[in-house]
C-alpha cells in the first residue's frame, strides 16, 4: 500500500498556537536550602502563556521545531561499598533503607523523587571494594574455566534487583576497573598495561560478564571495555589500554555479543576526561566505529564543552557522560552551580544523553574504601550518606539530579523519556540564567506533549557584592508568552502543549486533569490511562513513527488505501 495524506490530515498538521497553554507544576531547590526539590501546584491559577509582551529581565526562547538528542537518565555507580552500606542498612532499618531507594529511584509521574534511571556497576574491584578480585583470578586460565560473576559479593546484586524492582527503566552500565591482573604487564589489578596478546581472551571475559549479570535476572544496557584507559595507580584496580587497544577488544567483544544474543547492548567506550575528547575517543571510532555505540565522559580534567571534538566528528554516535564526585567539605551552593553548569545543563547541552554521579552510597567520612587506595584523597561525598545509626542524608548531588531528571522522566507508564530542545536566552539579565529544555512523548500520539524546562538562576553577585537576586523571566513558546520569576537556584517546570504535527483532541486543563488522575491512580496503586486505555483510529488510519539515529520521531498520522 502506498501511504497518502488526505487533506484532512494535511490539515492536521498544522502547528496548533501556545495560546492557552498552561505551567501547573514547578520544582525548586533555593541556594539557602529553604526549599529542596520542593514541589508546588499552582492550581486554581496557573501560569497561562498569552499574547507576546514586553520580555522580562530575562527572555527564554524554546525552539521544538528541532529536537536534540533522546535521554537516557541520570544517576551515579553502584560500588560494592555503595552496595555494603546500602544493604547493611537493609538489614538494620528496612524502612530507611526502601526509603532512600524509593526517593532516588522511584520514575512515577509526579512522585516526591528523584526517578534516578542509570546505574554504573563495576565489574570486579574498584577502589571502593573490600579487596581486589576479578571474575577469573587463575594466572594463564584462558579457557576461563574458573570465571565466577559471583566473586562479586551477594549483595551487589540483590541491591541491584531491589532497584530494578522499584524503576523498570532501569538502565544498567557494566565495566571492569581492571581486566584480570594476569592480563597485563604489572600481573596485578592495580596499575600496569593490558597486554594485547589477551585481546580475544579479554572481549571472552567480558561476554562472560554479561552472562553472568543475565543470569542474576539483570539486562544489561550498556557494556564498557575499561573504565578510564588512560589512567594507572598502584593503589587500586586501574589499566592504561590503548585506543587501538580498546579497539581490537571492541570488534572482538561485538562480534561475540552479536553471536550469543546480545547485539542489543552497546558498547560505550573510552569513560574517561572531557581533556582528550578529540584524542582517544576519536581514534577509537576511526578504528572500529561499527563496535562501538558510542563514548562516555568524566569531569576531572578539561570541560564539557569539550565534547564537542567527539559529537562533530561522528554526530551519529552518543555521548555519555558517566562520572564525577563530590568532596565533603566543599560548599554546598557552589557545588549546586558547578554541577549545574557542567553536567546536567552543560554536558547535556552539549549532547549528553545521560549524567552520573560516582558513589550513591557512603558513610560520613567516604568510607568503606579499598584498603591502601590513595584515590579520593579529599573523602568522595556519595549521593546519599548513611550513618551508623540508620540516619541518612541526601546530599547536593542529589538535588542537583532530582531538578533535572524530573524533566525527562516518562510522563506515561512505558512511555519514551524526554528529548532536549534547543533554546537561547536573551535580555538584560541573561547572564543570570542557564537552562536546558525537553519535550516527552506519549503513548497515545493524540494525548498533548510534555514541555520541560530547568533553569538555574546563579546570579548571587550581581554587582559584584553577595546579594541573591530573583530574575523575572519571560519564557517564549510558539509565538505566545508566558512570565515567571526565578528565585536563586534550580527550577524545574512542565506544561502540556499539542504536538506541532497535529491537532490534539484535549485541552489544557483536560491535560492537567489527566496528570492529576494518573498520580492518584499511581499512589492508588490502580492502572490509569496510560496503562492501556488508548483512543483508536479511524480505519485505515495509522500514527507512524520514525527512528533516527535510535531516536523516536514526532508521529504523524497517515491515511492508507
Amino acid at each position: 500500500m502506498v501511504p497518502c495524506l488526505p487533506v484532512l490530515a494535511v490539515a492536521a498538521l498544522a502547528v496548533a498556537p501556545a495560546l492557552g497553554q498552561q505551567i501547573y507544576d514547578i520544582w525548586t531547590t533555593t541556594w539557602d536550602r529553604a526549599q529542596l526539590f520542593t514541589y508546588k501546584n499552582l492550581s486554581p491559577s496557573p501560569i497561562t502563556f498569552g499574547s507576546p509582551g514586553a520580555i522580562g529581565q530575562a527572555d527564554i526562547t524554546i525552539n521544538d521545531e528541532t529536537l536534540a538528542q533522546a535521554m537516557v537518565g541520570y544517576g551515579a555507580t553502584l560500588t560494592d561499598s555503595s552496595a555494603l552500606i546500602l544493604n547493611n542498612l537493609k538489614n538494620q532499618k528496612s524502612n530507611n533503607y526502601w526509603s532512600i531507594l524509593n526517593t532516588l529511584f522511584d520514575p512515577t509521574d509526579g512522585a516526591n523523587a528523584a526517578g534516578l534511571s542509570y546505574l554504573r556497576v563495576p565489574l570486579g574491584a574498584s577502589d571502593f571494594s573490600a579487596n581486589v578480585y576479578s571474575f577469573d583470578d587463575v594466572s594463564g586460565d584462558n579457557s576461563l574455566s574458573n570465571f565466577n560473576i559471583n566473586n562479586a559479593p551477594s549483595y551487589l546484586f540483590s541491591v541491584i534487583n531491589d532497584i530494578r524492582g522499584i524503576n523498570p527503566y532501569l538502565k544498567i552500565h557494566i565495566l571492569p576497573w581492571s581486566p584480570p591482573g594476569w592480563m597485563k604487564d604489572s600481573g596485578t589489578m592495580n596499575g600496569g598495561n593490558f597486554l594485547s596478546a589477551y585481546t580475544a581472551v579479554y572481549a571472552n571475559y567480558l561476554l562472560k560478564c554479561l552472562q553472568g549479570f543475565q543470569s542474576h535476572g539483570i539486562s544489561v544496557y550498556a557494556i564498557g571495555i575499561q573504565n578510564e584507559p588512560e589512567n594507572s595507580n598502584p593503589t587500586y584496580p586501574t589499566c592504561k589500554i590503548s585506543a587501538s587497544q580498546e579497539a581490537q577488544i571492541g570488534s572482538a567483544l561485538r562480534n561475540l555479543m552479536n553471536a550469543n544474543g546480545f547485539s542489543g547492548v552497546r558498547i560505550v567506550g573510552y569513560d574517561h576526561n572531557w581533556s582528550d575528547a578529540a584524542g582517544y575517543p576519536v581514534q577509537l571510532m576511526d578504528d572500529a566505529s561499527s563496535a562501538f555505540s558510542g563514548v562516555a565522559f568524566h569531569c576531572y580534567a578539561g570541560n564539557f564543552t569539550q565534547q564537542d571534538s567527539f559529537h562533530n566528528a561522528f554526530p551519529s554516535k552518543e555521548v555519555y557522560f558517566t562520572e564525577c564526585t563530590g568532596e565533603y567539605g566543599s560548599d554546598w551552593w557552589g557545588d549546586i552551580k558547578w554541577y549545574m553548569e557542567n553536567i546536567f545543563i552543560g554536558s547535556v547541552t552539549h549532547s549528553s544523553k545521560s549524567g552520573l554521579m560516582w558513589n550513591i552510597a557512603l558513610d560520613g567520612n567516604g568510607n568503606p574504601k579499598l584498603p591502601g587506595t590513595t584515590s579520593c584523597g579529599t573523602p568522595c561525598r556519595p549521593v546519599v550518606q548513611v550513618n551508623s545509626d540508620g540516619s541518612f542524608v541526601f546530599h547536593q548531588e542529589f538535588y542537583a539530579m532530582a531538578q533535572a531528571g524530573k524533566a525527562i522522566l516518562p510522563r506515561d507508564v512505558n512511555g519514551p523519556f524526554g528529548q532536549r530542545l534547543h533554546l537561547t536566552i536573551g535580555g538584560a539579565n541573561a547572564q543570570g540564567l542557564i537552562a536546558t529544555a525537553f519535550v516527552t512523548g506519549r503513548v497515545n500520539p493524540s494525548d498533548w506533549l510534555r514541555y520541560s524546562l530547568v533553569v538555574l538562576n546563579w546570579d548571587d553577585r550581581p554587582g559584584g557584592t553577595w546579594n541573591p537576586t530573583p530574575i523575572q523571566t519571560t519564557i517564549e513558546f510558539r509565538d505566545a508568552q508566558a512570565t515567571y520569576t526565578f528565585p536563586v537556584g534550580v527550577t524545574t517546570l512542565w506544561w502540556y502543549a499539542p504536538s506541532p504535527s497535529f491537532n490534539a483532541s484535549s485541552s489544557p486543563s483536560e491535560a492537567h486533569e489527566a496528570a492529576a488522575e494518573e498520580k492518584a491512580h499511581a499512589k492508588a496503586g490502580k492502572p490509569g490511562k496510560a496503562q492501556g486505555q488508548g483512543q483508536g483510529q479511524e480505519p485505515f488510519a495509522a500514527w507512524v513513527h520514525a527512528d533516527i539515529n535510535g531516536e523516536r520521531q514526532r508521529p504523524i498520522q497517515m491515511a492508507f488505501r
